[in-house]
């Protein structure tokens, strides 16, 4: 949530949870959540949060990739993710 800078309702339906379900933490149990940690995680420490938080929203081919969370489509997002450090972890265009 933090990286992404997602809200509580996004999260919600990124794992498909309730949030009573994602506030007491069973969510962290879900296979999701060390899949999309995983795909985050050289993100993260390569590009930093703040790339990522615009990153997340920023349109392009395929749409945000947000939308792309948000539909659950996992290996869509992962593709987006590599695409992004293939570019070397520059945001082109968009907004």
């Amino acid at each position: 949530m933090d990286v992404l800078g997602l809200t509580e309702e996004q999260l919600c339906t990124v794992l498909d949870a309730d949030p009573l379900t994602v506030l007491s933490g069973q969510a962290d149990a879900q296979p999701e959540v060390p899949i999309l940690l995983a795909i985050l995680a050289d993100a993260r420490e390569r590009a930093g949060e703040a790339v990522l938080k615009r990153w997340v929203r920023t349109r392009d081919r395929r749409g945000a990739p947000l939308n792309l969370l948000l539909a659950r489509d996992f290996r869509g997002f992962e593709d987006a993710v590599t695409e992004l450090g293939e570019r070397g972890w520059i945001l082109r265009g968009g907004g």
